[in-house]
């Protein structure tokens, strides 16, 4: 099994990937965008999991506990280190 700190790295890398630069120069990509992903559903076994170990570190931070797929896709995820 991979490591947290190693799964949450590459997460980094897909948001980087996948999101946009807001007028604050934060980077953010939608949970939809995410999930729909076919690399990030490749790369993450546990893409839930994986988010809320980097939300823990304080690396990404989104509204709410748990996000769910459908429910939850347009909730932004915003990488707070560059």
């Amino acid at each position: 099994t991979m490591n947290v700190e190693h799964e949450v790295s590459l997460l980094v890398e897909e948001i980087r990937r996948l999101g946009t630069r807001n007028a604050d120069g934060q980077v953010s990509v939608k949970f939809g965008v995410l999930f729909a992903d076919e690399k990030c559903a490749n790369l993450f076994e546990a893409l839930v999991g994986t988010l809320k170990a980097a939300k823990r570190r304080k690396i990404i931070s989104y509204q709410g506990e748990l996000l769910l797929q459908g429910v939850h896709d347009d909730v932004d995820i915003m990488l707070l280190q560059d």
